[in-house]
């Protein structure tokens, strides 16, 4: 950091320009010379000086064939207006000795800044040197993990992972992005993301040498991704997280708490054969919408979707009015968006059974079309 200016708050930096040669008792008599009175007695230099409010002019000053030019530097611990007073009378200054001079006043640095800016970089050190931390929720902690965050997601095989995936002996396999970033934050740094429903062959190649974990969403997306797995790679352990909840949202303690209570690969498929099949078309109908707009959540993009639920088109969310308006047999609308009266009378001119958004502005919701949101889409789903 720079050298000590004590309780200096701001930095007032100023070029100088003079008609002659000039020294620097000469600057600084000019300034607190032609400033005296014009300020009041409360921002008067001499008495700001005497009382530690400015601190000692910094004047570096060179002259070259009868001319002078340099730099003045004012340290002071007096608040934003009055430092910004000061700078502005700087430039009032016409004369220096017995040479016409102009002051320039180029910034005002805020020192804090660069101290807070120390902090972070510091704090950020300590944090990958020593792992967890006790800090609070404060601002400058949530700049540091952050900037730690993004810096330790990396990828693997073109994949989303944490920096430990390659030399960890066991791994996290979890669904997407944004469920790395969570477990990054919560200090696992072997997590890796399928990103998709269809299981990549990194993931299946990564399987044969390490323990594998599978941390999947309880949902119906979740279910068919173990599935999968079970076909393609080697699981040894499963954690889902409890019902209603998504990897992503999980708190640090959830986490945790999660994965010690992971069970094994036999005692997770016996827990499912456990579970009463559903066969109930609305359930399913729920659940697939569900997990659908689970998915498009923070991408701002919409499906289409026809009478099965598969995708017709894939669109981004400022187009689609124009994209509902052209297509034919939708039966679902899934975006990440909100649902506007707009939008829902739209969709019932197409007959389209279903918009389903993030949440909704629908006041009068039109004769055969549902309007669903994610969180009543999860209330529906689990109260099944």
């Amino acid at each position: 950091m720079r050298e000590d200016i004590g309780t200096t708050k701001y930095l007032i930096h100023a070029k100088i320009e003079a008609n002659g040669v000039v020294e620097r008792p000469d600057v600084v008599g000019a300034i607190f010379g032609q400033t005296e009175g014009l300020l009041g007695d409360e921002l008067d230099l001499r008495e700001l000086l005497k009382t530690g409010r400015i601190g000692r002019i910094k004047v570096d000053i060179k002259s070259t064939q009868g001319k002078s030019s340099g730099t003045i530097t004012i340290p002071s611990s007096l608040d934003r207006i009055e430092t910004s007073i000061i700078g502005a009378a700087l430039e009032t200054i016409e004369r220096v000795g017995p040479c016409e001079a102009k002051i320039k006043v180029e910034r005002i640095e805020d020192v804090r800044e660069e101290k807070r800016k120390f902090v972070v970089d510091r704090a950020r050190e300590l944090l990958e040197k020593f792992g967890e931390t006790a800090l609070e929720s404060q601002e400058i902690t949530g700049k540091v993990k952050e900037s730690t965050r993004l810096e330790e997601i990396s990828e693997y095989e073109g994949l989303p992972a944490g920096p430990g995936v390659r030399d960890s002996d066991a791994v996290v396999i979890v669904e997407g992005r944004a469920d790395v970033l969570n477990l990054l934050r919560a200090g696992i740094k072997n997590v890796i993301a399928i990103e998709g429903t269809s299981v990549p062959p990194a993931v299946t190649e990564l399987s044969k040498h390490k323990t594998v974990t599978a941390f999947l969403d309880s949902d119906r997306g979740g279910d068919l991704i173990l599935k999968e797995l079970l076909q393609v790679a080697e699981v040894d352990f499963v954690a889902r997280p409890p019902l209603n909840r998504s990897v992503e949202d999980l708190t640090r303690k959830e986490i945790i708490k999660t994965l010690r209570n992971k069970v094994s690969l036999e005692q997770a498929i016996a827990e499912a054969r456990r579970k009463p099949a559903t066969t109930n078309e609305k359930t399913n109908e729920i659940g697939r919408l569900e997990n659908t707009i689970s998915r498009l959540r923070g991408t701002l993009k919409a499906l289409l979707l026809d009478e099965r639920l598969d995708p017709i088109e894939e669109t981004q969310v400022r187009d689609l009015k124009d994209r509902l308006s052209n297509a034919t047999g939708v039966k679902a609308v899934v975006f990440d968006g909100v649902v506007t009266q707009e939008l829902a009378d739209l969709a019932a001119e197409k007959g389209v059974s279903s918009v389903v958004g993030m949440r909704s502005r629908v006041k009068l919701t039109p004769q055969n079309v549902r309007i669903l949101t994610l969180d009543e889409l999860r209330r529906l789903k689990y109260k099944k």
